[in-house]
Order: C-alpha cells, then structure tokens, then sequence
C-alpha cells in the first residue's frame, strides 16, 4: 500500500513527516497560511509560506484522491469482481490518472457494441479466436451465426467478436500507461489553418502549418494554439513521428498492444483477422481516447504554467514601492471627456476633485494649469499620479509644464498603471466608498491612491482586472482566483494592516478575517474611534478569541496605549518581551530600534518550551525595526521628452520605462507611448536567462534600448543588453519546433533578424 498522505507529501517537499502532520493540523484547525508561517515555526520546524501553500494545494489533491479511491473500491466491490489482486493495485494507484485506468473496465458504461455483442453470446468465439488462432475465424464464427439473436451472417459474428476484443484491449490500466506515456514523449501536436479562415484568423498564422513535440510546447504557444482551435481557425491533431512521414510510415503501436496479448503473425489463420483487431483498438479507440487526454494534459500542464506567471506578476506588482503617505494629485487622462482631477491627502482621504480640458477638442490649457496650480497649492500636494491610458503622455506634457511654472510647488510626477481603476470606479466597493462622486471622477481617486499605496488600493480590485497574465482568460478561472487570492493573502500579511486607516477590502485579506468582519472592524472604529490597544479588537461583534489569534500579529496600531502594537510582535509572544526587558531593565520606548543592543542578545537566553528560538529571534528582527515594510524604497521612471507615441521612436533610441508584465519569454516594458514594447528573453541579459523574472518583475524601472519599431502592427522590440553587438531575437520565444520531413506539415516559420519583433507580442496582447 502506499505510504500516509503525510509522508507522501513530506517526501515531495524534502521535509520530515512531522512537519507536515503538524501543518496539516493547524490548517485543518482553521490556521491560514501567513499565521502558521510567520507565528507557528516551533510547530511545523520553519515550513515557509511557500512550502505551505504546495503542502496545501498536495493535501487538496490526495485528499480528493483518497476519496475517489474509497468510491472505486465501493463500485467494484458492488459488482463483485474486488479480488485482492485487483484491490491491491488500486490501494497502490498513486494517481488519479492510474486510479481511473485501473477502474476503466469495471466503470458503468453506456450500452457499447461489445456489451451487445456479449449479450448475444459472442464473448466465447472472442476468447476462442485470442486463445487459439489456429481457429479460422470464418469457420468458427459460422457457429454462432443465429438470426433470432441478431447475428445475421458470419460478418456480424466477427465483428461482435471484434468490438468485445477492442474493448478489452482498450481497458487495459498496463498497456493505456505505457501507451500514454509513449505518445507524451514522443507525440506531435499539429496544426493547420481551417478552411476559410486565414483571413479572419491573421493573428493565428505562425500556426497555420506547425508542428512541434507536444512535451516541449510552452505554455504561451499551447494556449495560443487552443484558443485557435476554440475561435475555429486552427484544427489540432496528436500524431506519432511515422504518422508525418511522407508516405506515412509503420506505426508501431498497434504491434505493441498486439504483443502485449499475445498476438504475432506466424501465418496461422486467425493471426491477420487478430492484427486487424489491435490495428482497429488504436485507430478506433485508445488513439482518439489519448489524444483527447493528452490534449487536455497540455492544456492543464499550460494553464498551472500561465497561472504561476500572472501570480508572480500579481506579486510583484502588490509589493512594488509606496510613494507613502503623502498628499497627491491623481489625474484620469482623456481628450473629449476631460482630463478628471481628485487630490488625497496622505491617509487616502478625497479632498478636492475637478474637471479640467487642456486637450483637444475643448483645449484650454493656460486654464487647466490654473486649476491645477490653484489645487496642489491648497492641498499642499507633493505628488501627481498620471494614469497610463489615453492622452497620458499628453496630460503628462501637462504635468511637466505645471512643474516648470511652479517650482515653488516642489512637485513630482509619477505615471501609474490605471489597469482595474474603470473596473473599480464602477463597483459596489467604490459607490458604497464614494456614493455622491461620479463614476469617472472615482477612477482619478483610486490611481492617486495606488501611488501611494499599490497595496491598499490594488486588494480593492478582482485580481485577474490587474491585467499581469498572459491567457489569462483561457486557464481555469477557479484555479487561477485560488492562486491570485493566494498571493494576495500572503502580500498583505507579509507587510502588515493599519487597523485604523485600513479599508473594509484591505482588512478582509488579513489572515483570520472575512468581508463581514473588516465591516464590523470599520463600523466599530467609526462609532467608538481609533483603537489604542489590540486587545480592543476583542470588542468588535463576532471577532472572537480565535479569530484575534490569527489576526492580531498583522494588524498595526501606530501611536497606540502598546508600542509593540505597532509591530509584527504577536500578542500572545509579549511575555517574551517583558522578560527580556526586565533582565536588561530597559523601557520598551529604549529598546525598540536600538540595533546595536539587539546585535548583542543572546535569543536562546530568551526561548522557552512554547516560544523557540525562530520566534524569538523574529521578535528581536522586529524590535530592531517594528513594523519593517518589506517593500523596496519608491523610486520612478522618468520617460523621455518629445517621445510621446510610436512614431517618435527609432531604433538605437536609450529609453527609460516600467515593466507592466512579465511572461514566461520576456518582458513588457512601459516607455511612455501608449504601447508596450517587448525585451525578448534572450535580450533581457548579457547571459542566459531561462526566467525573466530571474532579472525583472513587474514595477521595476529599467533602462531599454529599441531595436525596431512596426507602426502598423504597433509593435516594439526592446533590449536591455546595451552592448552593440547582441543579435536580434529570433522567432516568438526560441520556438524548438519539430524537424519534420513532411511537404505538407511543417514547423511554423522562424522569422529572420530583426524583422523576429517577437511574435510573442501579438499572443501576450490577447492575454
């Protein structure tokens, strides 16, 4: 029998068993994944946030399988064919692939023509002809020839006989997994352009005659592919090598499940009818049953690939720089609409909005700055956030010339990503937020906030709204909301919650709480005040004391009656604290961001039975610096003057922008022309790079240079290897295409130097 799921899943991690047993419990006590990794390291010995979540996602999965195996054994075992043998290697499927291959011949079926076929008595001249073919089929199956039961001649014996022996081939666990595992390896995905469709389906055409080893299509290309099939201009097919062949060659896996029971030619009579047998179980049934699985195979295996790329994305972008508490100016671009205004102050707090039309067609610019001035004058506003959409590059000539008439504003201009803000102006959120504010004036508010703040104002919005995936409106959308929400949980308990500035959506993702608490935490703040004490949390309805266990280490409060209330130092970890305080007789207030003296603590002076070593080390981190933001120190991109739009660009051109998006074959790079232009993998470093995210992620301000620039396609090709003599990109990712000699089938074209342009730009633009 297998191994407990514990030891399984220890196994898989590279972990002790009783690792994993311990944070099995906690979980299943209703712990979250921040609170175990962060306050529970005694426990599970130091299990990270990482480890946890593939624990979490491992013990979903076996668990499901457990389940599913115990109603396997309960359905055979109904139709009385469970014999040990059988239980044994199903109490052994490690799978639940294998699992459902093993439970394959017992499992309900519609009526099939094998089932017809045995229930006119076939199933003898089947076993007859398997077991003996020196029988001659003709002869033989003249004897079951019976009108009365349907078996009108010979041909109709036979091809019962035939039908109970594809099956039978068919449901073999031994043979489907070798067979699988064959086809993986060695399997050819093709595609061909629909008839008709070239024309509509333009963007499709690297696909239009293609093939490639279905083992080492990436993520990107497999979804692309599917998502031509699914839009009817791409017809997909999984082939073997020798199916490509022209003329097409032996196909050697009907030889197989002929060998696998038995079956060889030597010349006796039944030998060819038999051959003829397993030839018709691969094109009639295992064939079309594996392609289909295996199709979906790659489509789940590019999916989990798509999914993580968006969550590292996701992640990034969380946790880029705050610009911090400061008073800023947040500007929605637009040209016939106007360009919409909203001032915050440092807490987030709307002060002030307007309307102003420095653009055509109702341009009145010296009127617009007037406001503008007259507005960050009042306000006393440091900052302007730009949205990056429509007349940004526009609003932001705007900006400069405010900064150069009023230096005496000391302004400074940041353009910011307005992905999600026309999704969170128009949600329930932003009207319960804003209920007297027009929609459009709504969106100028959230982009002042997410410079800010990325973190507060982006858990506002639903994740995939973000726009950092590559498909990813093509992958499984309740596996992709379980991993962004996943990332968001672990983001905003990593850098901590002001209890008493938070938004009900912000409060919602620390770990313990729920939409309905956040809620109850900002009605009671709003009754009663700010809290001054942690323990007053206790006070609001329905958060009780295990609901506070797991949340009170990540909410904050600044200025409070506790200044370990402000720190990540859980509650239930101050005695620790009060002891170490007293054998170095210091005040808390003298001790917090004293680095020198926490240098020289002992920390195993300090643990205890319940409190070990890493949770009193983590509390000496914190005291060193309570409430450390993770988070890198807030710089910005300065994009280039004169360049506002593709046709401004040239080749050789040294820019400065933001990634936007990292996917699995480059990086989106934001230069401040209305479209993202794409450093190619290959030309990200002066090495090789096998994942971007190695040099990039979203948020980072780099230094690119262009290397070509296609109006038409609105297409832009980037480096970052500033060294003259780095080649151009060829094809859309190091496209490794099949080598397949076949006039009619054949990989999809590489384009040639320069003109490459990453044809990855086109697929990663309909993500």
């Amino acid at each position: 029998m297998l191994p407990p799921i514990e030891h399984r899943i220890a196994q898989e991690l590279g972990v002790q068993p009783r690792q994993v047993v311990a944070a099995i419990q906690l979980l299943d006590e209703g712990a979250t994944v921040p609170f175990i990794a962060r306050y529970r390291k005694e426990v599970t010995g130091s299990l990270d946030d990482t480890q946890l979540r593939n624990l979490e996602e491992r013990l979903l999965y076996l668990r499901d399988l457990e389940t599913r195996r115990a109603a396997v054994l309960a359905s055979i075992a109904e139709q009385g064919k469970l014999d040990d043998a059988l239980k044994a290697l199903i109490e052994d499927a490690d799978s639940k692939q294998r699992l459902e291959d093993l439970y394959l011949p017992y499992k309900p079926k519609r009526r099939t023509k094998a089932q017809i076929a045995r229930e006119v008595g076939l199933e003898p001249l089947a076993d007859a002809l398997l077991t003996d073919p020196m029988l001659t089929p003709e002869t033989e199956a003249a004897r079951y020839v019976d009108a009365n039961k349907g078996v009108a001649d010979v041909k109709t014996a036979l091809d019962g006989a035939r039908q109970i022996l594809m099956e039978r081939f068919a449901d073999d666990a031994e043979l489907l997994g070798e067979l699988r595992e064959r086809l993986w390896d060695q399997g050819v995905v093709t595609s061909v352009v629909a008839e008709g469709k070239a024309a509509e389906g333009a963007k499709f055409r690297d696909y239009f005659v293609y093939s490639e080893l279905i083992r080492t299509i990436p993520s990107h290309r497999a979804l692309a592919l599917f998502r031509g099939r699914n839009e009817a201009v791409l017809r997909l097919a999984l082939k073997l090598p020798e199916d490509l062949t022209d003329p097409p060659g032996v196909n050697p896996v009907p030889g197989r499940i002929a060998a696998r029971f038995g079956i060889r030619d030597l010349g006796r009579p039944a030998d060819k009818w038999l051959l003829e047998t397993a030839r018709w179980t691969w094109s009639v049934k295992i064939g079309l049953h594996l392609e289909l699985e295996l199709m979906n195979r790659l489509r789940e295996t590019a999916e989990e690939e798509a999914i993580h790329v968006f969550a590292g994305n996701l992640h990034d972008l969380l946790l880029a720089a705050p610009a911090g508490p400061r008073a800023t100016l947040g500007l929605d671009p637009g040209l016939r609409t106007g360009v919409k205004v909203a001032v915050v102050d440092g807490t987030g707090k709307l002060l002030d909005t307007a309307t102003v039309f420095p653009h055509e067609p109702r341009r009145d610019w010296d009127g617009s700055l007037a406001t503008l001035a007259r507005i960050c004058k009042q306000h006393g506003v440091d900052l302007i956030a730009i949205g990056n959409g429509t007349a940004s590059r526009e609003t932001d000539t705007l900006a400069a010339e405010l900064i150069h008439r009023h230096p005496e504003l000391k302004l400074t201009k940041v353009m910011v990503s307005e992905a999600g803000a026309s999704v969170y102006s128009a949600s329930e959120l932003a009207a319960r937020e804003f209920p007297g504010l027009d929609v459009s004036l709504r969106g100028a508010v959230s982009i002042a906030r997410r410079l800010q703040d990325p973190l507060a104002e982006l858990v506002k919005i639903d994740p995939k709204s973000i726009g950092v995936g590559q498909y990813q409106h093509d992958v499984n959308q309740t596996r992709l909301a379980r991993a962004l929400d996943a990332v968001v949980e672990d983001c905003v308990n990593g850098v901590g919650v002001d209890v008493n500035t938070a938004s009900a959506a912000l409060l919602a993702r620390v770990s313990g709480l729920n939409t309905t608490l956040a809620n109850h935490i900002v009605a009671h703040r709003d009754k009663n005040g700010a809290f001054r004490d942690r323990k007053q949390l206790l006070a609001v309805p329905r958060l009780g004391e295990k609901t506070f266990e797991q949340a009170a280490g990540f909410l904050r409060i600044r200025g409070g009656a506790n200044p370990l209330d402000a720190s990540g130092v859980h509650p239930e970890a101050y005695p620790v604290v009060e002891r170490l305080l007293a054998d170095i007789q210091r005040s808390v207030e003298q001790v917090i961001g004293d680095l020198a003296l926490m240098k020289n603590l002992d920390a195993r002076k300090y643990a205890d039975e319940r409190f070990g070593l890493p949770t009193v080390r983590d509390i000496l981190k914190e005291l060193e610096k309570p409430g450390r933001d993770p988070r890198p120190e807030f710089r910005t991109a300065t994009f280039q003057d004169g360049v506002h739009d593709l046709k401004d660009l040239q080749p050789g051109m040294l820019l400065e922008g933001v990634v936007t998006n990292v996917t699995n074959f480059g990086a989106f790079v934001d230069v401040g022309v209305h479209q993202d232009g794409l450093v190619h993998v290959s030309m990200l470093a002066n090495r090789f790079v096998k994942d971007p995210r190695e040099v990039v992620k979203a948020g980072d301000v780099v230094r690119v240079k262009v290397l070509e620039v296609d109006p038409q396609r609105r297409r832009i090709a980037l480096t970052m290897r500033m060294d003259a003599s780095a080649p151009a990109p060829r094809g859309d990712e190091g496209r490794r295409a099949m080598p397949v000699d076949n006039s009619r089938l054949k990989k999809a074209p590489e384009p040639q130097g320069r003109g490459a342009l990453a044809e990855a730009l086109a697929r990663a633009k309909g993500r």
